[in-house]
């Protein structure tokens, strides 16, 4: 059997768990927080800007 996840797609922030021993743990993201901003934008040049570094250029 696969692992069970769950992904809370919040309207201000979302978040990552997998199901380890009955119990769930939440993912952190590379930066060690338990949540990232549900926020995505692009630069002038077009590159994709996701989570905390896309809501610093708002």
């Amino acid at each position: 059997m696969g692992r069970v996840i769950g992904i809370d797609l919040g309207t201000t922030n979302s978040c990552v768990a997998v199901l380890e021993g009955g119990q769930p743990r939440v993912i952190p993201g590379k930066d060690g927080n338990r949540t990232t901003p549900s926020i995505v934008g692009f630069t002038a040049k077009g590159e994709r800007l996701v989570g905390q570094i896309a809501k610093r250029q708002a």
